[in-house]
């Protein structure tokens, strides 16, 4: 059974900064391309930043140079890091990943980021 369990969220001021953490299991983490994806009130789910099995990273404009995805292989946790948050970073955060032909979604954790 395929689980994504995400965890960290909360409610900070503008500036500060959060850690989300996603924990895998049911899947072979090591080899697994991992993402985080944002839905903010009334909007569509967006894509914030992927991990390669390999390492590589993209990130989407809004949040370049302002968060950090990681991985732990070892512990098969996902990690963003979110530096200098803005209120525009308000949303549900989901981990994703591909896995058997099929997307796979975390429950989501909340995000809010308070001007």
């Amino acid at each position: 059974q395929v689980q994504l369990v995400e965890s960290g969220g909360g409610s900070v001021q503008a500036g500060e900064s959060l850690k989300l953490s996603c924990k895998a299991t049911g899947i072979f983490f090591a080899i697994s391309d991992m993402d985080w994806y944002r839905q903010a009130p009334g909007k569509q789910r967006e894509l914030v930043a992927t991990i390669t099995s390999g390492g590589s990273t993209n990130y989407s404009d809004s949040v370049k140079g302002r968060f950090t995805i990681s991985r732990d292989n070892a512990r098969r946790i996902v990690y963003l890091q979110m530096n200098s948050l803005v209120s525009e970073d308000t949303a549900v955060y989901y981990c994703h990943t591909y896995w058997k032909n099929r997307d796979w979604w975390g429950k989501g954790t909340p995000v809010t980021v308070s001007s």
